[in-house]
């Protein structure tokens, strides 16, 4: 496989080794998407050859070549939303979430390759605004919302997405004054394994990240050394490789910003978080652990992506091109997308 020897290839390149002549170094290839006009936050990558990706003027596209063709395959009728968050099972069924305040958060799911969409949940309560979805398994999964009435507000689904309920707020901790979700990159709530989920927040004093071992039933909320105390700056993309192994970027999405202690780790569930000796050297919206491997993951941003080898201890840019979210697949293809209509897929 190509990319595998791609993934091989990155992670045993020495920051300022050059690779032989003959070999070109594993690299992002743009995949030409035809919707230059379109900023793509949400990825669901399915394969090395199957991807769905998400984003402004309700645009939702699917590939099934690797990339060399895109088909829109929008739903009709909702060019004013923003698709920040798509979650797909395989090449014909997929659920997308719509961001924003009152009735401009919505759930769509298809289960025909986009030919057709059904409109499993509108938000109508005004104070609620939902920024991320996660799937467990093919069926159960869940939606979050910015805080109402003090407390980070969870949606679920035991149905694949098809019907949605919310859930009892016992169990949530108080959210700090402030404090919200980031829907940046479709990497503010994730999960990992049949039960587990975390929830990354910002805009407070502090940025925190909220764990549930009971799919959403009950959390513990921990601080994380990534620094907020601004509505622009907290913990953007969260991602697990097990319930143990977890790694957290952000900081400040302002362009004129610095960004600081843009990355942390946990080895303990979320329990407690350790910040990256050498961080991401820029703010970063999307994470992901490269397959099959206890070291190895991707950090991007605006204005490039990071590698580390060693579980988020250090990191250093191996791409300055323009990404917001990245997704990697247990068959070695790894994913992302950005602004400008920018997809594309890490290539040797």
């Amino acid at each position: 496989m190509a990319c595998a020897a791609a993934l091989a290839a990155l992670t045993a390149l020495p920051a300022q080794a050059q690779p032989q002549p003959e070999h070109r170094a594993p690299h992002w290839e743009l995949k030409d998407s035809g919707t230059p006009e379109v900023r793509f936050r949400g990825l669901s990558a399915v394969s090395r050859t199957t991807a769905w990706v998400s984003g402004t003027q309700g645009t939702v596209l699917r590939t099934t070549d690797a990339g060399a063709s895109w088909r829109n395959v929008s739903p009709p009728g909702v060019g004013e939303l923003q698709f920040r968050d798509i979650e797909a099972f395989d090449a014909r069924r997929a659920v997308v979430l719509a961001i924003g305040e009152g009735e401009a958060s919505r759930v769509y799911r298809t289960d025909d390759g986009g030919a057709t969409w059904t409109e499993s949940f509108r938000n109508t309560d005004a104070r609620a605004f939902y920024d991320c979805l996660t799937f467990f398994d093919r069926e159960h999964g869940l939606a979050m919302s910015d805080p109402v009435d003090g407390k980070f507000r969870i949606l679920s689904t035991s149905d694949g997405g098809r019907s949605w309920k919310v859930l009892p707020s016992d169990g949530m901790p108080a959210a700090l004054e402030g404090e919200a979700g980031f829907a940046a990159s479709g990497q503010c709530l994730v999960s990992s394994g049949p039960k587990d989920v975390w929830l990354a927040t910002g805009g407070a004093a502090r940025a925190r990240v909220l764990h549930s071992s009971d799919r959403g039933l009950t959390w513990r909320a921990t601080d994380s050394p990534i620094p907020a105390g601004d509505p622009a700056k907290g913990v953007f993309a969260l991602a697990f490789r097990d319930r143990a192994h977890g790694l957290a970027v952000g900081g400040d999405y302002r362009p004129d910003q610095a960004s600081p202690q843009a990355g942390a780790v946990t080895r303990d569930g979320g329990r407690t978080w350790q910040p990256s000796a050498t961080p991401p050297p820029a703010y970063r919206s999307g994470v992901a652990w490269l397959p099959y491997s206890r070291t190895a993951a991707l950090a991007v941003g605006p204005t490039g992506t990071d590698l580390t080898t060693d579980g988020g201890r250090t990191w250093r840019t191996v791409d300055t091109g323009s990404y917001d979210t990245v997704d990697c697949t247990p068959d070695l293809g790894c994913w992302a997308a950005g602004e400008k209509g920018r997809v594309a897929r890490l290539e040797s």
